[in-house]
């Protein structure tokens, strides 16, 4: 079954340019690594157009399932890098406003 991984943030207002370069970082470093998410089926980040919190970014990742999410942030977790990109993205947003959740798909 299709499980989701949803975060949500706030990036600081004076932060937002230099969001997008941290996000470039890490999708260079996906991209360079590609046995670390060979699990994520997809990732998307959205960022609020209208309502909501100004500032306001919702990241998902699809995986097959919850095996699959566990084994793909287990790996990734222990590097370098993402302890890094991890560090380098909490400096951006609003302290308070980060959550995690796991979603499932409905049959």
């Amino acid at each position: 079954m299709t499980i989701f991984s949803v975060e949500t943030f706030i990036v600081k207002p004076d932060k937002l340019g230099e969001f997008t370069p941290v996000l470039k970082k890490f999708e260079t470093w996906m991209k360079k690594h590609p046995e670390l998410f060979k699990e994520v089926k997809s990732l998307k980040v959205f960022s609020h157009m209208l309502g909501g919190n100004w500032g306001g970014y919702v990241q998902m990742w699809e995986f097959e399932n919850f095996a699959d999410f566990e084994k793909s942030m287990n790996k990734s977790m222990k590097s370098d890098v993402m302890t890094k990109l991890t560090a380098e993205f909490a400096s951006l947003i609003v302290a308070g406003s980060y959550s995690s959740m796991i979603w499932n798909s409905v049959p």
